[in-house]
């Protein structure tokens, strides 16, 4: 089980890093946000638990249970928040943007 721990470990730390070398490629901030949220999201619970199988000894599968709960609940909300608040501030999106659904909404007076 400490194998299967350690290799989930490092899947999610190799995932970790992607989705920062995502933040770095990637032409505007909802690119961004984007790449940043979902590797972080995955990463981090692959990471975590990875955690709980290599440490199985310790008895924290509970308080790991829990982080991954406020992860998956957290990390898209604030993202979401996050990309509106950039977009109703007016960050333009880059050239290769294909479909701006904020801008239709702003026009037909749909803010969910």
């Amino acid at each position: 089980m400490e194998l299967f721990g350690s290799i989930l470990t490092l899947i999610g730390s190799v995932v970790l890093f992607l989705g920062a070398l995502g933040i770095v490629r990637m032409p505007d901030v909802y690119n961004r946000m984007q790449a940043g949220t979902k590797a972080t999201t995955l990463g981090t619970v692959l990471f975590l638990v990875g955690i709980a199988l290599g440490h199985a000894e310790c008895g924290c599968f509970g308080k790991i249970l829990i982080l991954i709960i406020f992860v998956l609940a957290t990390n898209p909300v604030s993202s979401s928040a996050l990309a509106r608040a950039a977009h109703s501030a007016g960050i333009k999106l880059t050239e290769r943007s294909v479909k701006d659904d904020l801008k239709n909404d702003k026009e037909t007076g749909d803010m969910r």
